[in-house]
């Protein structure tokens, strides 16, 4: 089954599941990037992020050479922001309208519960099938191998 994993990461900690997704999965990757980065580092980077949140900002993303046609299964993930989605979630999910496409949802957070997140992705999913949805917490502070396991797991739940 051809696999697109599409993810946002701040601290890294979705790009890593991206990567394990890549191995176990042998899906291929694309990562969304916004155009403009400032406000990404320090202290500030939580307030910003948070503002981004509570006014509904979505930042403009690097334009994107994918066609989704190609995959079987899109498995889109990110971190959760202040119980939502990053905004940079919200963007792809808005200007890149998916349809009749299989997908899945990952998210990653500090406190193991993603609130709202993946129901709001859903919710900009209508029109296709969620197949299957997973919370990762702290995916960089927690032993890779167990990490690896859990995605391992999770994808042979998905291509059943």
């Amino acid at each position: 089954m051809k696999t697109l994993a599409i993810y946002y990461s701040y601290n890294g900690n979705s790009a890593l599941i991206a990567d394990l997704l890549k191995l176990s999965a042998n899906a291929d990757t694309l990562r969304l990037e916004v155009e403009n980065a400032k406000h990404r580092k320090g202290f500030l980077k939580y307030f910003f992020g948070g503002w981004q949140v509570v006014l509904g900002k979505k930042p403009t993303l690097k334009p994107l050479t994918v066609n989704f046609d190609d995959y079987e299964l899109i498995i889109i993930g990110g971190p959760v922001w202040a119980g939502s989605p990053a905004p940079a979630l919200l963007s792809f999910l808005t200007k890149y309208p998916l349809q009749g496409k299989r997908v899945a949802l990952f998210c990653c957070c500090a406190s193991g519960n993603a609130g709202m997140a993946t129901e709001r992705m859903k919710a900009l999913l209508k029109g296709n099938v969620v197949e299957g949805e997973i919370v990762f917490q702290n995916p960089l502070n927690n032993d890779k191998n167990e990490v690896a396991k859990k995605v391992g797991a999770w994808i042979k739940e998905l291509v059943k």
